[in-house]
């Protein structure tokens, strides 16, 4: 797909325009998880555009909601309207875990907006996870890792743990929670039906008001301030 359709497509979702060079990066991203795809199952939406408005779209509106700005924690800390002030003011000591990736989002797009955190892509299918090791290489990302297992089986917490789309999302809440440092938080892409749901299974967090995905009929994204 061209670099300006892409652009086009995602321009619902960001406030912030794109740089050349993550556009770039997007489009690689697009033609390996389509080749990937044509050999197993990655994700079922199988339209390139679609790809872009479903994937590419949502994940950068969390991270636009995470990171205003690409490279900037401390606007993030000071200016985000979901962000909590406990949050890290540097990105390149901040810790993000993507929970149940699959094919890489929100993780992969996140790295591809805030390049300095360090990320850690959880994905207990061991061919999603080889995928996204290549998918990781092909990018040339740096700071990332990919876990080949279970979340409550990671040996560690993240100052950001987002999650999107991930099967019995709200089952496995209570022990993906555990794994949020303190201060952290927890950024969720769901049905808005599934809202208060999470927000009385963990009311450990504070939760901030729900952010509606742009081109989307119910999807929602709500994100939870730990406690200190």
């Amino acid at each position: 797909m061209e670099s300006t359709r892409i652009r086009e497509l995602l321009a619902p979702f960001l406030k912030t325009e794109l740089s050349p060079a993550q556009i770039e990066s997007l489009a690689s991203y697009m033609d390996l998880l389509l080749r990937w795809n044509q050999r197993i199952n990655l994700t079922s939406v199988h339209a390139p555009e679609e790809i872009v408005t479903r994937h590419f779209g949502e994940s950068l509106f969390l991270a636009q909601h995470l990171f205003p700005s690409p490279e900037s924690a401390s606007a993030a800390s000071k200016n985000a309207v979901l962000a909590d002030k406990s949050i890290k003011t540097s990105t390149s000591s901040l810790r993000v875990m993507d929970v149940g990736s699959g094919a890489g989002f929100p993780g992969l797009p996140i790295k591809i907006w805030a390049s300095q955190v360090q990320l850690t892509l959880i994905e207990a299918n061991h061919k999603k996870a080889t995928f996204l090791r290549e998918a990781v290489r092909t990018l040339k990302l740096t700071d990332v890792e990919v876990f080949a297992g279970r979340a409550e089986d990671f040996p560690g917490r993240a100052d950001v743990i987002c999650m999107r789309a991930v099967e019995r999302c709200v089952s496995i809440l209570p022990e993906v929670a555990n794994l949020v440092a303190a201060g952290g938080q927890l950024a969720l892409a769901v049905g808005e039906s599934q809202v208060v749901e999470v927000r009385n299974l963990l009311p450990q967090f504070n939760w901030f008001p729900t952010a509606t995905v742009p081109i989307s009929k119910s999807r929602v994204l709500l994100i939870g301030s730990g406690i200190k």
